[in-house]
């Protein structure tokens, strides 16, 4: 054997070796991807979701989440840790607070107080003369990993998810990271908490959720929509009626990665579809080997998300109301929308902006 030859067993042998036995962040387990049906029905494509502007944050990026005060004040949370406040007219950014974390979801309780849930540092609150009070930072002797979502009742209770307490994004790489990883890996590690501040008490509603995301409390308040973004679907938890405790699968199957959700006007939800399916994942659904090998490949060979804006609006019954879709996006990575009386605004991991389309404006 040649030293040419040598040289490229030698160069074979040791990259097989890697992506046999490497060591890396995840341990897979299988599951089984509900079969893809397409675009269809309701989610037929279109092409309604142009003409978005973008509302200037100022020197900031990642606008997760939106949060409006009493007066429809905007306030949104980013990368940096900052909370930006607009006018509600979407004018005049400042930086209102930085928590120093990561704040993702964002509700004002009834005395005014911002309460967030911080991916890096938990459940907080921050009253109106911007004092950070730390309100939660572990459940059942497990440390929030993942603060993502936030609901505030009208009885005070506040409704949170814990996307996952398996990877901590602030030593993980980032949200985005985190939340990739723990989608690959597929092991249920969400939990859904409640947090009463009379007693300052937090309990665990539901355990074992495939990353738990977005909420959305009813206006009625007796039931919390939750979205498993790496199932495909949003849960119904019931609050309060007959159904007290009880859960149920709203949607299934749905045709992307479901992020946040949020309350509407005139009994709509909305909620945003973060990215398509991806057909190689879900054939990977019950080959973990294979999925722990593809971890090991470098970033560029790795399944990649698809740039496609997706969200629709639904009612109580779980009818689709409103389905606004963009091939070929002028916003990306839309992870939630807000809905006021002349506009939606659409938020994103990756932006450097908001997004904004008038309402009358959305193409039929």
């Amino acid at each position: 054997m040649n030293r040419v030859l040598y040289i490229a067993v030698t160069g074979v042998f040791a990259i097989v070796l890697y992506l046999l036995f490497w060591p890396i962040e995840i341990e897979p387990v299988a599951w089984e991807a509900p079969v893809f049906e397409g675009l269809v029905g309701p989610f037929q494509a279109n092409q309604k979701l142009r003409g978005v502007e973008r509302i200037s944050i100022g020197p900031h990026q990642g606008p997760e989440y939106i949060a409006l005060d009493q007066e429809g004040n905007i306030y949104c949370g980013t990368e940096d840790g900052s909370i930006v406040r607009l006018l509600k007219d979407g004018s005049q950014p400042e930086t209102w607070i930085n928590t120093q974390g990561r704040p993702l979801g964002l509700d004002f309780d009834q005395a005014g107080n911002l309460i967030v849930a911080d991916a890096f540092r938990g459940l907080l609150k921050i009253t109106p003369s911007r004092e950070i009070i730390q309100l939660v930072r572990q459940a059942d002797d497990a440390p929030l990993l993942f603060a993502n979502s936030v609901q505030v009742a009208r009885d005070g209770k506040i409704y949170f998810t814990d996307s996952t307490t398996g990877f901590d994004p602030e030593h993980s790489g980032g949200t985005f990271k985190a939340c990739v990883l723990d989608i690959f890996e597929h092991r249920s590690q969400g939990r859904l908490l409640v947090y009463n501040p009379q007693d300052r008490q937090v309990t665990t509603i539901l355990k074992k959720l495939n990353f738990a995301n977005g909420l959305a409390l009813a206006p009625d308040q007796t039931y919390l929509l939750i979205t498993e973004t790496s199932q495909y679907r949003i849960l119904r938890y019931w609050l309060a009626g007959e159904k007290q405790g009880q859960v149920e699968y709203f949607f299934e199957n749905l045709p992307g990665f479901p992020d946040n959700l949020s309350v509407g006007l005139e009994g709509r939800f909305w909620v945003s579809l973060f990215a398509p399916r991806n057909t190689l994942l879900d054939k990977l659904a019950d080959k973990p080997f294979l999925r722990k090998i593809i971890q090991r490949l470098p970033a560029f060979l790795k399944p990649k998300e698809e740039d496609y804006s997706h969200v629709f609006a639904f009612d109580a019954q779980g009818n689709i109301l409103v389905d606004l879709q963009n091939p070929h996006p002028a916003y990306l990575k839309i992870s939630g929308v807000t809905e006021t009386k002349e506009f939606l605004y659409m938020h994103s991991v990756e932006e450097k902006q908001l997004g904004r389309i008038r309402k009358e404006n959305i193409t039929e």
